[in-house]
């Protein structure tokens, strides 16, 4: 077996946090070494859910040669600051998801990772989810031809807590959320020639988060939609995320677990003509990723997402909260 990467959090109140946590505290390829959380009030929150796993200063973190990555899982508004400690410490970065929300300071970021030869993954667990696993290999081999149309919902219902949280930017819950969709959506089509921006608040709240939120994204031949409201109940099977192509469509829905229904007009790939309902397997979140990345940091494959796809993203995540460049 390959000794260990060692790496530690940075940040604790991110939502995927706990769940990156418990990845990592259980995952082969890792020795996880700590927890640092630089904000007291955020600290005392957290105290006593870490699972054992030791409270660290920053400076142990990031002056400790021996660990060789960090992931940080703050709160978005801080995500790209401590990410960008993390590059300036010689650390490969997991950086959750979205990537803050300061375009110019996430190129920076990237930059300086370019330069010192550091991975960066940011925390898009969908890339790692074997429902969009198989709709982006049939869309590559050509299995529905050339997009038309897709159709993209993540809806959830937030406590006045987690509302108040993402109130912070206009974009609200499709910043938080929807950016997960756009990031599949520019995997398979490439940057929209244009992004137009709906956001609304329609809950019976008084935080001013834009709450009911759609993104419209055009390319030369086709139409998206991504939609994300914060107050759908159960919405979690609902989450849905559909292509159509003149020679087929793929439903995933749910999300996760991932259930796939394709529908072809001719033979593609392993299925005939019709409609098909592969089973598809359940996994755990962010496992997949950090075995990715663990095979990166070795050297043992080629990282699969370039920072010009990052950077892409990101733009087009701004785009879709109402922020023109």
């Amino acid at each position: 077996m390959p000794e260990k990467i060692r790496c530690g959090l940075l940040g604790i109140n991110h939502s995927h946090a706990l769940d990156v946590l418990e990845v990592l505290q259980a995952h082969p390829d890792y020795e996880l070494v700590g927890v640092c959380e630089p904000d007291a009030s955020v600290r005392a929150l957290f105290e006593g859910k870490l699972n054992g796993a030791p409270w660290l200063v920053k400076e142990a973190l990031l002056g400790d040669a021996s660990i060789q990555a960090v992931a940080v899982e703050s709160d978005v508004p801080r995500l790209l600051a401590l990410g960008q400690e993390v590059i300036a410490a010689g650390k490969h970065l997991h950086l959750d998801k979205p990537a803050g929300h300061d375009l110019a300071a996430f190129k920076s970021l990237l930059d300086s990772a370019e330069q010192k030869d550091l991975l960066v993954q940011m925390g898009y667990m969908f890339r790692y989810n074997p429902g969009f696993d198989l709709i982006r290999q049939g869309y590559v081999e050509g299995w529905f031809g050339d997009a038309y149309a897709i159709t993209a919902s993540m809806c959830t219902d937030l406590t006045p807590e987690k509302r108040t949280r993402m109130a912070f930017h206009p974009g609200g819950v499709m910043l938080e959320l929807g950016c997960h969709l756009i990031d599949i959506v520019l995997l398979l089509l490439g940057p929209p020639t244009k992004a137009a921006p709906y956001l609304r608040h329609d809950g019976n709240f008084d935080d001013g988060l834009a709450d009911n939120t759609l993104a419209v994204l055009e390319y030369p031949h086709g139409l998206v939609t991504v939609h994300v409201a914060a107050m759908e109940p159960q919405a979690f099977p609902a989450r849905h995320f559909k292509l159509e192509g003149p020679l087929g469509t793929a439903l995933l829905q749910p999300l996760e677990p991932p259930a796939i229904r394709l529908a072809l007009r001719q033979e593609a790939g392993p299925y005939k003509t019709g409609v098909h309902a592969p089973s598809l397997p359940d996994l755990p979140r962010h496992q997949r990723d950090f075995t990715d990345f663990a095979a990166c940091i070795r050297g043992e494959k080629v990282f699969g997402y370039a920072k010009s796809h990052d950077l892409a993203v990101q733009r087009t995540v701004l785009q879709a909260c109402g922020i023109a460049f």
